[in-house]
């Protein structure tokens, strides 16, 4: 069952997949259609999920569920990877690779391999006031508070 993104308990679980690049404005408009679709059909053991999705600076995709509602469950949890499995084949665009680092750079967002971030930093051309995306996150009140920070209030900082 889906429920707006903003209505969603600070408690929920979040589950957050970066793209290796921007998508254009179509394939959000798409990607939040099929993302809808899939939310509203998320269930768990047969029970409805509480969940919602946002997409964030057309690319991050992040999911949230109300565990007070009903838990998300290993056979949940592996369907929503199907699906973004899916959507990575649709798009031509890598969602799972956890081995990346996303970063802004003035307004504009970068998004380097771990091994060019690490170098990054060791040319200096990233600080520890570089504002990094937590994607370490775990629920709503976390990514509200702790997923846009600077790198050295992050997983990030041991790179400086």
């Amino acid at each position: 069952m889906y429920i707006p993104f903003e209505n969603i308990p600070d408690e929920s679980r979040i589950w957050i997949y970066q793209s290796n690049r921007k998508l254009a404005d179509d394939e959000v408009v798409a990607i939040e259609k099929k993302c809808l679709d899939f939310i509203e059909n998320w269930a768990a053991h047969s029970t409805s999920l509480e969940a919602s999705f946002i997409i964030k600076y057309n690319r991050f995709i992040i999911f949230a569920v109300n565990q007070e509602v009903q838990a998300a469950t290993g056979c949940s949890i592996d369907s929503s990877v199907r699906f973004i499995q899916d959507l990575e084949k649709e798009y031509g665009i890598e969602l799972l690779d956890k081995m990346n680092v996303t970063f802004k750079v003035g307004e504009h967002i970068a998004h380097k391999s771990l091994i060019d971030f690490k170098k990054m930093a060791k040319e200096k051309a990233v600080t520890s006031s570089t504002i990094v995306f937590n994607n370490l996150v775990n629920t709503k009140a976390e990514f509200l508070e702790f997923w846009e920070v600077p790198a050295s209030e992050s997983w990030h900082n041991r790179f400086f």
